[in-house]
């Protein structure tokens, strides 16, 4: 196994290894990398959907996403798609994937299938690095403090997807998310302190408004997108990236308007998530 960083804030590229036959020690070396690095890309990758979920298993839970239209057949897989003749993507903002759910994801396992001949990268933030910028007075107020998250107004009728060309492609709009968390989590593994707020899912503080929240919640996430923080994964053929879904942000590039991408994502069970 071969480890090159992608950028100093988070991120590694990892060749000389195929995830098919990955077990063992040869695993934990893997897990080891996302939890410390936040993201690893696998390159060279030919994973069959059943060799896909064969590795998710292996590294732990699945949790089935209840949004995403799944791969036919294969019920684990939901299908982050855009069509020759869609202008919005999915995940189009910065987000933490299920941050709407008492427990949250751990992270998930995303396998390229059809690729733009250009364009869909995906930008990753490090929420441990956003954090460790803080002041210290800053991170004391933070410290103290919960935020509500849901999704409803991303997938119920009247959300956001509802009012899109994605309208058609999801499910799940019956349902009702909510959730709160500390806004400073300290990783299960590594014990760093992590920023756990993302624009896309939290609503405000608890036992704030939401008009009283904005203002820092703003900062918050302003501060979370700055460049130094990110890393670009640049999508090509047999590419797969493990994103440790606790410890950082994510967006998906929408500049590939005309062309198909379809990814396959797996998504990975957590553990609760503590201040």
């Amino acid at each position: 196994m071969k480890v090159s960083p992608l950028s100093e804030a988070l991120g590694v590229e990892v060749t000389d290894v195929q995830l098919a036959e990955l077990d063992g020690a040869a695993l934990d070396a893997l897990k080891t990398q996302v939890f410390e690095n936040g993201i690893a890309v696998i390159r060279d990758q030919q994973l069959s959907p059943e060799q896909h979920i064969a590795f998710a298993k292996r590294w732990g839970g699945i949790d089935v996403n209840p949004f995403f239209p799944t791969n036919s057949g294969w019920p684990e897989i939901a299908e982050v798609r855009k069509a020759e003749t869609q202008r919005v993507n999915i995940g189009g903002g910065w987000h933490t994937d299920h941050s709407y759910d008492e427990i949250p994801a751990m992270g998930s396992i995303l396998v390229a299938r059809e690729l733009p001949p250009s364009g869909g990268d995906t930008l990753f933030a490090s929420m441990g690095a956003a954090y460790d910028s803080l002041s210290d007075g800053l991170k004391q107020t933070l410290d103290t403090l919960r935020a509500v998250h849901s999704a409803d107004h991303i997938y119920q009728p009247g959300g956001f997807y509802s009012k899109t060309d994605q309208a058609a492609e999801l499910t799940g709009q019956e349902l009702s998310t909510r959730a709160v968390h500390p806004v400073v989590i300290r990783h299960p593994v590594t014990g760093r302190k992590l920023l756990y707020v993302n624009a896309g899912f939290t609503l405000h503080f608890e036992g704030w408004t939401r008009e009283e929240s904005l203002p820092l919640l703003a900062y918050l996430y302003e501060l979370g997108a700055r460049e130094e923080f990110q890393c670009r994964v640049e999508w090509q053929p047999g590419s797969v990236a493990i994103w440790d879904n606790r410890a950082t942000w994510h967006l998906a590039m929408n500049d590939y308007h005309g062309h198909r991408r379809v990814m396959h994502r797996i998504t990975l069970t957590g553990d609760p998530i503590a201040a």
